[in-house]
């Protein structure tokens, strides 16, 4: 018995493999089941895998195999409708499966840079994702290794605009610099700190800084 996402999925994950031999993209059935993010299209499969509908062919990323289809007159389970919040169950994403996320050009760790937008996907571990939507910035300095955050680093970004103080953030500065610092608030103003003792703490106004994201991994290329 599937839900009727479970079966819309399925069903356009095998009309996608009959008319181009290839399955669909996570960001392409993402778009078909109008759902919010990746990780949802990640449940949904592991759902349909546990249940022997589909398989992931090994050493393929995103490459998927339909086993079976429900068969006709199958009932499909809605979910109910109901005023107050449950705690939902985040099915564990297998290790080996990769996510592709947007590269959004290079992102200072020391003096601000441009945050340049891009249309190139970076490959990424599924495991380093949680939850939310995910893009990626290259790292350009050296304001940030004291935090282990290191020239080159691929800095893995969960969209969102809001973050506690403490936390490592995308900071982007009058609208159109970037940085990644510690965000802390001191008195009025905004103070964006460096891991690095050789670089100074970053002040500005409330109204000069918009939170992009916060950080939720690194990918380091040896």
């Amino acid at each position: 018995m599937l839900t009727r996402k479970q079966h819309e999925l399925i069903c356009f994950i095998s009309d996608r493999l009959g008319e181009t031999g290839v399955s669909p993209s996570f960001e392409e059935m993402k778009e078909a089941l109008d759902l919010k993010s990746k990780s949802g299209v990640h449940r949904l499969i592991s759902a349909l895998e546990e249940r022997g509908f589909i398989r992931r062919l090994p050493n393929r990323a995103r490459a998927l195999e339909v086993l079976r289809m429900p068969e006709r007159g199958e009932p499909v389970v809605k979910k109910a409708k109901t005023p107050t919040r449950t705690a939902s169950v985040t099915l564990p994403v297998p290790a080996n499966d990769v996510v592709e996320v947007p590269l959004h050009g290079r992102i200072a760790a020391g003096v601000p840079i441009e945050a340049l937008e891009g249309a190139t996907m970076l490959p990424v571990p599924a495991a380093l994702l949680g939850s939310g939507d995910h893009y990626a910035l290259e790292v350009a300095g050296d304001s940030m290794i004291e935090a282990g955050i290191l020239n080159g680093d691929y800095a893995l970004i969960r969209r969102q605009e809001v973050a506690r103080d403490g936390e490592i953030v995308v900071a982007l500065i009058d609208d159109h610099e970037a940085t990644l610092k510690y965000l802390r608030h001191e008195g009025a103003m905004v103070r964006l700190d460096p891991a690095n003792g050789s670089h100074q703490p970053q002040h500005y106004r409330p109204d000069q800084v918009r939170i992009q994201g916060k950080l939720a991994g690194l990918l380091r290329r040896y």
